[in-house]
């Protein structure tokens, strides 16, 4: 099946010989952007012509040494009738039909974004509703690379919204189009879903994007992966080496394995198996795995090939103290390069430092997977009587650049990269889940958005989701590390002058990551996406022994929901000891506290929690977003 996969993602960025090829999103059945110019990209011979036509508007181009070309044609308005696209050059043609001219909205992120309609609520209502012939559909499939592709992994095509495309489509993205074809039913929609879940912000990142936030030399390490995957782990281990040495007294064990203390695993299966062993109680950690191999001298005088199976999540792996390879991903099959220099004749020791950070840990299947192939074809299996150490180094070993759910750009690089340079009227963003905890999503964010618009135009509208409520609940003012991201969300947006943020903070579920109210959140992304003002914080400022919260995007009066005032408000020094609960006024669009307690006073909070209650909207029922803000005199 994978080397379908690579073959099929070969074929589709290699030019075509024949008729022109279009880029790997144009297809039967597309929307096009109404009111940019109409880019279409392809591939045909290199130095050719190509010559299109899209309904009476025609363009040319000539191919460049790679075989690409980019044919640009004049805006059009939105039209709910179907026109075709040709494209022509020495060798033939291919057409396109049945294309609309409308709005097209790419709709990214992670879990919550990919979540499906099948499972938000009002399903069965839901999808005997969705058959709408000017509402198109493409689903982007997963995939990651080091460097930027022309084609997707495998074949994509554009569907009209009906039950059976709708059902397994992103659910807040599917809501948000379906308010819009509302609100707009003579603008034909085109939705995109391009989504992993757990991945970070920074995987969905463009090459610039990378050397910006990461460096240079985390670019140039991709693209070493690209050739050399081998020698790309080399050159990343000595700063998993480090941090090894830094949290584990200095010691080496990949050095001199007898300094662990090795037991025979129970089983061959996920740790959490292994009853009695600590695992079970205590997955996530690092543990060492041990296997050893005996190779002739004719097996040991080439290069040969080690196959480790899934490993659940993270790995490193040495053969006879050298490593071979590291991958993160807990579904990802592993095979790594072994060079004749590290084999020899007789045992050669296998060892695996496995790292688990969630759930299910170590072997992901069964032992047929793993195995050894000498370079004179002879396989050898690696067998299910491993040994293991648990390491006693906590936490989580440094990720490497071309990882699967956070490496730098690898989403970005097989999911986005190939949609070529088509025009976006808008992205919805929902992901942060898998950054809670680590700095600057705000300058994150401002990536994310040059990136994109730098690929889609610069008129590409970004809408940012921030994160629903979601964990522990608390009757005192706490740190929080979602708050504390929901800010940098609200700052990332505030800094740009064409983003929106649509907050979820009222709509989650404490206890399930995934809440499944959607429907109400997709309604709130369709009124960003026109453009409709949403709640802000603007400022606080001291006024005698108040302080006085004001607001943008307020439609009406400020309200408490169920109660004679807004839950969640805060005030602050400068310690989080110092925070206390306040009971505001509002009056109007503003927020009134008093302040007159004697205890110091420099920020003011609201919905500060992982998982605040909250009551407070505007007149149109518009939550106002968890924040933090200064208050100056």
């Amino acid at each position: 099946m994978k080397r379908a996969l690579a073959l099929a993602a070969l074929l589709a960025s290699v030019p075509a010989l024949a008729s022109p090829e279009p880029g790997a999103a144009y297809g039967d059945g597309m929307v096009l952007q109404r009111g940019e110019p109409i880019l279409i990209s392809g591939t045909s011979a290199p130095g050719s012509t190509v010559e299109g036509k899209l309904g009476t508007d025609t363009a040319s181009a000539t191919t460049g040494s790679d075989g690409t070309f980019t044919l640009t044609f004049p805006a059009r308005t939105a039209s709910t009738e179907g026109i075709s696209l040709t494209l022509r050059d020495a060798d033939g043609e291919t057409v396109l039909h049945d294309i609309l001219i409308g709005d097209v909205y790419l709709c990214s992120g992670q879990s919550n974004m990919e979540l499906s309609v099948n499972r938000a609520l009002n399903t069965w209502n839901e999808l005997r509703l969705s058959p709408d012939d000017g509402m198109r559909l493409l689903t982007v499939p997963k995939s990651t690379a080091a460097v930027p592709q022309t084609g997707f992994s495998e074949p994509v095509v554009w569907r009209a919204a009906d039950a059976d495309s709708v059902a397994e489509f992103s659910a807040a993205c599917y809501y948000m189009g379906k308010q819009l074809r509302a609100d707009h039913r003579d603008v034909p929609l085109g939705l995109i879903h391009s989504n992993w879940g757990g991945s970070a912000a920074r995987a969905w990142f463009t090459p610039e994007s990378v050397a910006n936030m990461y460096g240079d030399e985390a670019l140039a390490q991709l693209r070493l992966y690209q050739r050399d995957p081998l020698a790309a782990a080399q050159a990343f281990v000595p700063k998993w080496y480090d941090w090894w040495r830094a949290n584990d007294n200095a010691r080496e064990p990949w050095t001199d394995t007898s300094m662990l203390d090795w037991k025979p695993i129970p089983k061959f299966s996920f740790w959490n198996e292994w009853t009695g062993t600590g695992l079970d109680t205590n997955p996530q950690a690092n543990v060492w795995l041990r296997q050893s191999i005996d190779l002739t001298a004719q097996q040991a005088a080439g290069e040969g090939s080690l196959a480790i199976g899934a490993i659940d999540d993270l790995d490193l792996t040495w053969v006879n103290g050298h490593p071979v390879g590291y991958t993160f991903g807990w579904g990802v099959e592993r095979t790594y390069r072994v060079p004749a220099e590290y084999l020899h004749e007789g045992e050669n020791e296998i060892l695996i430092a496995a790292n688990n950070m969630w759930d299910t840990g170590g072997f992901f299947a069964g032992p047929d997977r793993l195995s050894f192939t000498a370079a004179n074809g002879d396989t050898m299996p690696l067998g299910a009587e491993w040994e293991y150490s648990i390491g006693t180094v906590e936490g989580v070993p440094p990720r490497a650049p071309w990882d699967a759910n956070a490496g730098l750009g690898v989403m970005h690089n097989y999911m986005i990269a190939p949609l070529g340079p088509m025009r976006l009227k808008g992205v919805a963003w929902y992901q942060g889940e898998a950054d809670v905890g680590q700095p600057d999503y705000d300058a994150k964010l401002r990536e994310l958005f040059a990136g994109w618009r730098r690929q889609f135009g610069p008129q590409t509208r970004m809408l940012v989701v921030q994160l629903a409520d979601y964990g522990a609940r608390h009757n005192e003012p706490t740190a929080s590390g979602w708050a504390q991201l929901r800010q940098e969300q609200l700052e990332g947006v505030a800094a740009d002058s064409n983003a929106a943020l649509v907050t979820a903070i009222d709509i989650g579920e404490p206890n399930d990551i995934h809440p499944a109210n959607k429907n109400d959140l997709g309604k709130r992304l369709a009124y960003a996406a026109e453009g409709k003002a949403m709640p802000m914080p603007r400022s606080a400022k001291f006024s005698g022994d108040k302080v006085v919260v004001t607001f943008t995007g307020i439609e009406g009066d400020l309200q408490a929901l169920g109660g004679p005032f807004a839950l969640g408000v805060e005030v602050c020094g400068d310690t989080q000891a110092s925070c206390r609960w306040a009971v505001p006024t509002l009056e109007g669009d503003r927020m009134v506290i008093g302040v007159n307690d004697g205890q110091p006073v420099s920020r003011v909070r609201y919905a500060w929690s992982d998982a605040p209650i909250v009551n407070l909207y505007d007149a149109r029922e518009m939550p106002v977003p968890g924040f933090e803000l200064p208050v100056t005199k």
